[in-house]
């Protein structure tokens, strides 16, 4: 029986061989993408798990400038999906994706810390979740906490009916 002979790879064809693959897939990759039609960015809609997070949410960014009745959280939720409905349809793709990636059980207990549904969630733990993602050493994480505290406080202060509960009395009458 005859022993088949190993050829040696030298690291000239090894690198060849990669090259070629690489060029084969990128050639690959851009006509299926060419192939198929773009899809059109949709408006934002929250789903229930969404608005769960949300409602979970809006308490713990604003404090005690908001009581924690339904009706008003309701009301604030309310408001900042009226604030998000406002941004470009690529922006609105990406809170869509972030309220995707928090309410999905296994991304909400690695990313938010928290094992309970949002809507079982303690005021507190949405807090430190919070507090975390602020004080978090990625720059996404940061992104995505000021991205949900500007559009939720934006949102809410906006609103005159709010101001009286940070003593805030209105522009001046001079100015207007």
């Amino acid at each position: 029986m005859a022993a088949t002979a190993a050829l040696p790879i030298s690291r000239r064809s090894f690198l060849k061989t990669g090259l070629i693959g690489a060029l084969a897939l990128a050639t690959a990759g851009g006509v299926h993408r060419m192939s198929r039609p773009v899809p059109m960015p949709t408006p934002f809609v929250l789903d229930p798990a969404g608005r769960d997070a949300l409602s979970a949410i809006i308490p713990a960014i604003l404090g005690d400038a908001i009581q924690r009745t339904p009706a008003d959280i309701r009301a604030a939720t309310e408001r900042t999906l009226g604030a998000i409905a406002g941004l470009p349809l690529a922006t609105q793709k990406e809170i869509q994706d972030l309220f995707a990636l928090l309410t999905l059980a296994p991304s909400r207990r690695f990313l938010a810390g928290l094992g309970d549904d949002w809507s079982e969630a303690k005021p507190e733990d949405v807090a430190a979740f919070l507090q975390r993602w602020r004080t978090h050493r990625l720059g996404l994480f940061q992104s995505a906490y000021h991205a949900l505290h500007d559009l939720v406080a934006g949102a809410w202060y906006a609103d005159e009916s709010t101001w009286a509960s940070i003593g805030y009395p209105g522009p001046l009458k001079e100015l207007s």
